[in-house]
C-alpha cells in the first residue's frame, strides 16, 4: 500500500482539525481528497509528507512511517503544497537545479529538462520566478514535485490558478503520471475530479465522510431520487400533498418544483393523474440524477440552494 493513514488524529487546541480518520491509497490509483475549506484536507497532506506532526493514530507511505522515518519518507514524496513556495529572483532553471541538488539528483540536467517538458514550462523557462504568472508558478511547483522522480505524490490544489487551457495540459500529465505512481490530489474543481479520479475520499469538519468510487457514490445517491416537474400554474405545496411515496417536496421556482422519493416511476404516475384530475398544465417530467456537485453538497452539510460563486 502506497498510503496507509490508521486513526489518525490531529489537535489545535480544543479542536480537532482531523478526527479520527483512516484511508489507504493502492500504486497506480489516483484518488480525489475532497471536502470544504477548513475540513482538514490540507492539514492532512501535511501530515503525511512530514511538514506536520499529528497526536495520535498512524500514517505511513510505501510502508514507511512518517513518524520512525521522516526523511526516508520525503524520498518517497513529491509533494505540492496549497501555498506553492517559490523564490522570486531565482530563475527556472536555476530553481530546479537548487531542488535536485537537495533530492541529490543523478544526472540532473537531463532531469531538469525532462520535467521542464512535462508540465509545459518550456516557453517561460528562462525567466526568474517572480516574472511568472500564477499558472506557470503551479507548474514550476509541479516540476519541483516531479525532479526527484518520487513513488507518491502528493498534490494540494494542483490547477490552482490555471486557465482552462492549461488544467486540461496538466491534467493529461497527472492522468500520465498516475499509471505507475500514486497520486493523491485535492481539487475544489469537481468537474477535474469526475475527469481524473475513479475513487474520491471526502471530509468534513476533520471526519471522513466518503471512501468510494464516483459510481458507488452516484449508485448510493440514487437510492433516493429527485423528480423535477414545472407547471405553467403556479401552486401551493399543499397542492402536491396527496402524492404518496414523496419524502420531501422544494419549490424551485414560481411553477417548478423537486420532489424526493424512492418510487420514482409511481410518483410520475400519480403527478400526471392529479395534473388530470385538476386540469393543471404540466410543462416538463423528468427524473434528475445527482452530480458530483449534489452528492458533495449532501454528504457535507452543504444548503444545495446556495449558487457556487
Amino acid at each position: 500500500m502506497s498510503i496507509e493513514i490508521n486513526s489518525l488524529v490531529k489537535l489545535y487546541g480544543e479542536q480537532k482539525a482531523v478526527d479520527n480518520i483512516s484511508f489507504q491509497v493502492s500504486k497506480g490509483e489516483i484518488v480525489g481528497f475532497l471536502g470544504p475549506n477548513g475540513a482538514g484536507k490540507s492539514t492532512t497532506m501535511k501530515i503525511l509528507t512530514g511538514y506536520l506532526g499529528h497526536d495520535s493514530g498512524e500514517a505511513r507511505v510505501c510502508g514507511i512511517s512518517v513518524d520512525a522515518h521522516p526523511l526516508e519518507v520525503k524520498k518517497k514524496i513529491g509533494y505540492l503544497p496549497e501555498a506553492n513556495p517559490l523564490y522570486p529572483d531565482m530563475y527556472v532553471r536555476e530553481y530546479l537545479d537548487f531542488i535536485a541538488d537537495v533530492h541529490q539528483v543523478a544526472d540532473k540536467k537531463a532531469r531538469i529538462e525532462a520535467v521542464i517538458a512535462l508540465v509545459g514550462l518550456t516557453v517561460e523557462s528562462n525567466k526568474k520566478l517572480g516574472q511568472l504568472s500564477k499558472g506557470y508558478k503551479q507548474r514550476v511547483g509541479l516540476a519541483a514535485a516531479l525532479i526527484h522522480d518520487p513513488e507518491v505524490l502528493i498534490l494540494d490544489e494542483p490547477t490552482s490558478g490555471l486557465d482552462p487551457n492549461q488544467i486540461i495540459e496538466i491534467r493529461d500529465v497527472i492522468k500520465r503520471l498516475g499509471k505507475n505512481k500514486t497520486v493523491l490530489f485535492s481539487s475544489h474543481i469537481l468537474q477535474e475530479v469526475e475527469a481524473l479520479c475513479d475513487r474520491v475520499v471526502i471530509i468534513n469538519k476533520g471526519r471522513l465522510v466518503a471512501d468510494s468510487t464516483i459510481s458507488g457514490l452516484r449508485t448510493e445517491a440514487s437510492e433516493t431520487g429527485v423528480i423535477g416537474v414545472t407547471f405553467r400554474e403556479q401552486l401551493e405545496a399543499a397542492a402536491l400533498s396527496p402524492l404518496k411515496g414523496v419524502t420531501a417536496v422544494r419549490q424551485v421556482s414560481a411553477g417548478e418544483w423537486e420532489l424526493q422519493t424512492e418510487e420514482p416511476d409511481e410518483v410520475k404516475k400519480q403527478l400526471l393523474q392529479l395534473a388530470l384530475q385538476n386540469k393543471w398544465n404540466i410543462v416538463s417530467l423528468q427524473s434528475e440524477n445527482k452530480s458530483l456537485e449534489d452528492i458533495f453538497r449532501s454528504l457535507t452539510n452543504q444548503d444545495k440552494t446556495t449558487n457556487p460563486s
